[in-house]
């Protein structure tokens, strides 16, 4: 049988050049089955919820707040050492449809573990849904993948392997999931030192995440203790951040009744 050949997008290309950068990271991966109780029941209380993906990123951002490794990276300029970050930079996987075909493309959100989840929830709209090349990141990215493949490679791994450029282009951690499609991924690759992803939520807050580590910047007992914390940090103050705007709301609303 006779196919047909098909040109490569932007985006494909785009995908093809992570790819090519990330299989060289020795990447582990450990995987924590949480019970998210508190915040389910926080979460339920609310008329308009924050998305699973939002509470995730507060939480993630908190726990690599005061866990150091999450914030490392592994670079060979000048010379092989170690980069820490201050703060995270996340950086979010969103499927969009871009000349007729569904791509993948990053946006990044600065500093996540100092803004309310509804200004994070705010900026995760904003990427999935303004037009695509109002969006920084992607039209940086799609501009970029226009370039010749040697050129692009180039400034990809000099990207990766300058501490502050990578932070400021590729940020500090990676989010990507299929849960709201009742699926998960087991393998997901990135150049970066993290990506965590979760997989459904079942009706009493039972999960599965997972954190994939490049194994040059931590060791798995420390991812571990990692997500032992995640599952305190997301119960705890992210359950109580969602607690306090069921509260904001209801006060609002008590206050329209009462003023009609």
């Amino acid at each position: 049988m006779r196919g047909r050949a098909l040109k490569l997008s932007g985006s494909r290309r785009l995908v093809g050049d992570l790819m090519r950068f990330s299989i060289r990271v020795p990447r582990v991966t450990v995987q924590r089955q949480m019970n998210l109780g508190p915040l389910l029941k926080a979460r339920m209380a609310l008329q308009s919820r924050p998305s699973w993906t939002v509470l995730f990123l507060k939480g993630y951002a908190l726990l690599s707040l005061e866990t150091p490794e999450l914030r490392r990276a592994y670079v060979k300029l000048p010379r092989p050492q170690l980069y820490e970050y201050p703060g995270s930079l996340a950086s979010i996987a969103h499927e969009r449809e871009l000349d007729g075909e569904r791509v993948v493309l990053l946006s990044l959100i600065k500093t996540p573990e100092r803004r309310p989840i509804a200004e994070l929830a705010a900026l995760v709209e904003a990427a999935r849904t303004r037009p695509i090349m109002e969006v920084k990141e992607f039209r940086r990215a799609l501009k970029i993948a226009r370039l010749p493949g040697p050129i692009r490679w180039l400034l990809m791994w000099l990207g990766l392997n300058l501490g502050r450029q990578r932070g400021r282009h590729f940020g500090t951690f990676q989010l990507s999931v299929y849960s709201g499609l009742g699926a998960e991924s087991l393998n997901p690759l990135t150049p970066l030192t993290t990506i965590f992803n979760y997989g459904p939520i079942d009706d009493q807050g039972t999960v599965t995440v997972r954190i994939h580590y490049d194994h040059r910047v931590m060791d798995g007992a420390n991812v571990a203790r990692a997500l032992e914390r995640f599952e305190s940090i997301l119960n705890g103050d992210i359950a109580a951040e969602v607690a306090s705007l069921a509260e904001t709301t209801g006060v609002a609303g008590a206050a329209v009744s009462g003023a009609a």
